[in-house]
Formats: structure tokens, C-alpha cells, sequence
């Protein structure tokens, strides 16, 4: 049964998690290699991957050539699409505290706004070679890490109140601003897949939150409406160019859409948060399991961070072997191991899955 641990921005370990674990397991001390500077996750270094015997390995965009992050007061910067975030004092991520789309902004200001820049050459550099050594020269899976949304972008270009007001009053004006980051987000794909193989990916991985732990974001008449057609439009792309698997990322009770993303292409889903609304797993497998594949599973909002040894392996053993039988499963944390995660369950949650996920699974 394959494991993951930091093949995506959404399946990694805050950098103080990541310090406590290589401590823990005797490893040499290194600085880490931040990833995303928002959530403060690593990219895992090759010794801990093959310590864990871990299945994949991340194949990502570059940072652009002609844009730079620009650092503001007060452990402040503005991103590359204006939002401006800041770490609070002793905080461990960053916040959004402007958004440049606020109050009622019209197409014109679209058609003003300062739009990232799809076409620069930092984004695909070294890309294909990346992709061709992993693919050639390893046995892992590749995995492709797009980050191409569009609820949370315009999100945070919007707002989060003025987001949802336009979703209920102007949503003509949100499919516009949705277009535009879809379009820039379609030239991406299509830059990147100049640059890649496609034969040399195994998974690619989008990402769009739909659900809170309660039930839907949005309702699924404005889920269809609004976000479907663009989400299908975007696997349609990559479909153009790989055969590659695709794996959607949404937190959340996200059982209410699981059968609208099969439908336009999704063949796996992360992180199966199991603490949210109707995220049961044996309901899961179930309902979707011979049409889908389960990514993640084992809980970091209780398990992880405050079981015990022995409460993670049970946990680890009920996932497995709900989720497990016949395929179609993929372990990894319920999305990154945040600060408060112990390396020793960390550890637990690898061990268990190596003892007990061999095929046919006998949980």
C-alpha cells in the first residue's frame, strides 16, 4: 500500500513538525527547505523519504524570474497576485490581512489589475529534467503539484465576505474574475507541459477547497454553475498532455461533490478528512470506493497531535482497513502534520501502515 509524505504542498509537514521528527529519529540536523512560505511546510529531505521507504516524490513549478515576493513592515509581504499576508508575533503561518479586490471592483478594474505572468521562463526551468531523472531513474511515483485554484484565489483576491456576497449577488462578475485565473492558470499548464513529459508523470495534483467540516462551501446549484465547468476545463488540459492520474485536494465534508469530480476527470481524492460531516470511512469506500481512490485518511486534528502510540496504530488499522481492500487507497496525514503533531506518531502512523498494508489487506 503506498505511502506519501510531501508530495504536495497539502501532504507535507510544518517546518517545526519537521525539526521535532528528524530529532526524534537521530537524523543529522539540516536546515530545512521551505516550500510554501503561507503554511510554513518543507520539502522533506531525501534521507527522512527513504527512511519512511516513502512512494512518492513532488515535481513543481519555479519561482518566477521577474517577480520577487515584496517584504513589507511588520513580517508583511505581497504576493505575486497583490494579496498581502503577515505572520502575527510567535504566529506559525501567514494570514491575510489585504486583499486587493475588496468592495465592489467592476470588469474594468479586471481589466486594470496587475495579473501574475504565466509566460515567464523561471516557472519551467529545470522541469524536464527533474521529471525525466525521477521517471527513469527511480521507482517512485511522480507526482506533478499544479497549483492552480480558483475558489481559493479569488478568494483572497476578493476577500472572503466579498466572495461569498458576489457568489449570492454578482455572479456574473465572479465568473468573469474566475475566468481571468483560469486563464492564466490554462497558459501555466500548458508552459509546463512544454517543458515536462507528460510520460513521465504519474499523478497530477489540483486543488480547490468545496466544503467546510460541516457540509458544502457553496451550494452545489452554485458549484455546478460556477466552479464544474472551469475545474473540468483545467483537468481537460492537463489530459492533453498526460495520461497521469489526477488527484484533487478539498478539505472538508466533500462527499457532496465526490460524484460531480469523477464525472470531469478526478481519479483520487485528498485528504479525506475524517473528522468532517459525513467523511465516515467505511461510508466512503462504500458509496465510492470502486470509482476513486482515498489519499490521506489518518486524522491530524486529534490522532496525531494528542493520541497515543498505540490510539494512532488503532487508528491507522481502522483507515486501512476500511479504505484499503481491493485498492485504491493512498496513506498520508489528513493534509500537512502541523507544529503540534509528535514525531513519535508520526512514526506510529508509517510503522502501522508498513505492518499491516501489505495486499490483500487482512485488517
Amino acid at each position: 500500500m503506498p505511502v506519501d509524505i510531501g508530495a504536495t504542498k497539502v501532504t507535507s509537514i510544518h517546518r517545526v513538525a519537521y525539526q521535532n521528527l528528524r530529532k526524534h529519529l537521530g537524523l543529522e540536523p539540516r536546515e530545512e527547505t521551505l516550500w510554501d512560505r503561507v503554511q510554513q511546510i518543507v520539502l522533506p529531505d531525501e534521507d527522512l523519504l527513504q527512511h519512511f521507504d516513502v512512494d512518492t516524490r513532488p515535481l513543481f513549478a519555479g519561482p518566477p524570474d521577474y517577480f520577487k515576493p515584496i517584504e513589507l513592515s511588520g513580517d508583511r509581504f505581497r504576493d505575486q497576485w497583490n494579496v498581502v499576508r503577515k505572520r502575527p508575533e510567535n504566529g506559525f503561518y501567514y494570514d491575510i490581512v489585504e486583499s486587493p479586490l475588496t468592495g465592489e471592483p467592476t470588469l474594468d478594474d479586471l481589466d486594470k489589475f496587475s495579473w501574475p505572468d504565466p509566460d515567464d521562463p523561471g516557472i519551467v526551468r529545470g522541469l524536464g529534467q527533474r521529471a525525466a531523472a525521477l521517471h527513469e531513474q527511480t521507482d517512485y511515483a511522480v507526482v506533478f503539484h499544479l497549483s492552480a485554484t480558483i475558489v481559493h484565489t479569488s478568494q483572497y483576491l476578493r476577500g472572503f465576505e466579498g466572495w461569498f456576497m458576489d457568489i449570492a449577488l454578482r455572479p456574473n462578475f465572479m465568473a468573469a474574475l474566475m475566468d481571468r485565473i483560469l486563464e492564466i492558470h490554462l497558459r501555466t499548464i500548458n508552459n509546463l507541459f512544454r517543458e515536462v513529459n507528460g510520460a513521465h508523470v504519474d499523478v497530477v495534483f489540483l486543488s480547490d477547497d468545496l466544503a467546510t467540516d460541516r457540509g458544502p462551501m457553496i451550494s452545489p446549484a452554485s458549484y455546478r454553475e460556477l466552479l464544474k465547468p472551469r475545474h473540468h476545463k483545467l483537468i481537460e488540459t492537463v489530459k492533453n498532455h498526460t495520461d497521469a492520474k489526477i488527484l484533487y485536494h478539498s478539505c472538508g465534508a466533500v462527499h457532496h461533490f465526490i460524484d460531480d469530480l469523477i464525472e470531469i476527470g478526478v481519479d483520487a481524492i485528498n485528504p479525506v478528512q475524517v473528522s468532517a460531516q459525513g467523511m465516515e470511512t467505511s461510508y466512503l469506500k462504500e458509496s465510492f470506493g470502486n470509482r476513486i481512490t482515498f489519499w490521506g485518511g489518518i486524522d491530524s486534528r486529534y490522532f496525531l497531535p494528542q493520541g497515543s502510540v498505540d490510539e494512532v496504530k488503532a487508528e491507522v488499522k481502522r483507515v486501512i482497513g476500511d479504505l484499503a481492500p481491493h485498492g485504491g487507497y493512498v496513506l498520508n496525514f489528513v493534509h500537512n502534520a502541523q507544529p503540534d503533531v509528535k514525531p513519535g506518531n508520526i512514526c506510529a502512523m508509517i510503522e502501522t501502515a508498513r505492518e499491516v498494508g501489505t495486499y490483500p489487506i487482512s485488517v
